[in-house]
């Protein structure tokens, strides 16, 4: 994928989790009467909507990074062993920091 394409599928994507995060960080639900299980649905809710944040946030900040790299000249390759990021890892993740290789050993060690 060609520098300026990465840019802007990131830029596109930073947009996009801006969106959503602020939706997930929306005003609370205003004040009403609740059964049980309307409170134990609503922490469920809740439960869901934070591991979203969570998740979101984490993938903004990937995003970030990534664009960090387009302006430093070091996209596309990984950020561990130095190695080129295979095209294809790149089109289906533009955010990717790392090889195959390099991301299979991280996650091993989580």
């Amino acid at each position: 994928m060609d520098v300026t394409t990465a840019r802007e599928r990131l830029e596109d994507m930073l947009v996009e989790l801006d969106r959503s995060i602020g939706v997930l960080r929306g005003d609370p639900v205003a004040v009403r009467e609740y059964s049980a299980a309307d409170a134990g649905s609503d922490l469920t809710d809740n439960d869901r909507a934070q591991a979203m944040l969570t998740v979101a946030t984490a993938q903004r900040q990937a995003v970030v990074e990534a664009i960090k790299r387009v302006e430093e000249g070091m996209y596309g390759r990984c950020v561990d062993c130095a190695r080129q990021v295979p095209e294809g890892r790149l089109e289906a993740r533009p955010e990717a920091a790392r090889c195959v290789q390099c991301q299979g050993k991280r996650e091993r060690r989580r």
